[in-house]
């Protein structure tokens, strides 16, 4: 038989309140993920409501999470919607953490995490009892407990209406933390792309507030690594830097730079 599934490192650092840091892998290699790893990120984030591979495509994930797994670092994965097949499918490949774009009130949320647990809430689960990845095709041991403690469901507070529903959102029982999206917000609130405007200020500031208030793990974005210290100095346990197209960017045009200054 083989060992234990591994414990969730994310979910350690929110119980230990540590800060986890990860990058946006938006090119979807094997390669880069296991090269975040190497370079000892927490996690590496890779988003499926804006690119990526289609999230069906089981092939396409194993090989992302193999990469993850040989180097010992979290995939967190934002779904394109908050199904609960979909919550269910990506976890049984391996997924530990997922996320869900958009919602809007308490019910989806309680509906996909109810769906990622065998036991829930005092009343039975909705995940699905097979033999996937995730079990290692049934050899496995402490499957069920291990699965229902180490999995994290997430919620991306990005629509009005979801900081208008926040309390609610925040009591749905095991959220496994939220992430804040103020470009999304921005829009939302009519001041697309003015993630400095008052109105977007104020809704992250209710979001990271009422989030600690209430126990929730709270993530974002990080824009420099002045705004991470001050961040995580402000109580967010989920950080990403920056992103794969956004670091090449910044390399090719230094490089382009560099061979006009020869010139």
């Amino acid at each position: 038989m083989t060992d234990s599934p591994s414990t969730n490192d994310l979910a350690t650092a929110f119980d230990e309140g540590d800060v986890a840091f990860g990058v946006l892998e938006d090119a979807y290699s094997p390669r880069l993920v296991e090269l975040y790893g190497d370079l000892g990120l927490d996690v590496v984030w890779l988003d499926l409501e804006h690119g990526g591979p289609d999230p069906w495509d089981a092939g396409r994930f194993e090989d992302l999470l193999r990469a993850a797994e040989a180097t010992d670092t979290e995939l967190l994965v934002r779904l394109p919607s908050a199904d609960p097949t979909l919550v269910r499918k990506a976890l049984d490949l391996g997924v530990r953490n997922v996320f869900l774009p958009r919602v809007e009130g308490p019910d989806e949320v309680r509906a996909a995490v109810k769906s990622a647990r065998f036991d829930y809430d005092g009343e039975p689960g909705d995940r699905g009892l097979a033999a996937p990845r995730a079990r290692r095709w049934g050899l496995g041991e402490d499957y069920l407990a291990t699965e229902d403690a180490e999995t994290l469901v997430g919620a991306t507070i990005e629509t009005e209406a979801a900081v208008a529903n926040l309390d609610d959102i925040l009591a749905v029982p095991e959220l496994g933390f939220v992430f804040v999206g103020p470009y999304d917000l921005s829009v939302s609130l009519g001041h697309p792309g003015e993630t400095d405007h008052p109105a977007v200020r104020e809704a992250v500031e209710t979001v990271r507030s009422k989030a600690i208030a209430a126990g929730v793990p709270v993530g974002g974005l990080a824009f420099d690594a002045a705004d991470a210290d001050e961040k995580a100095a402000d109580g967010y346990q989920l950080l990403t830097l920056g992103s794969t197209t956004g670091a090449l960017r910044t390399a090719a045009a230094d490089w382009l730079d560099g061979d006009e200054g020869d010139a």
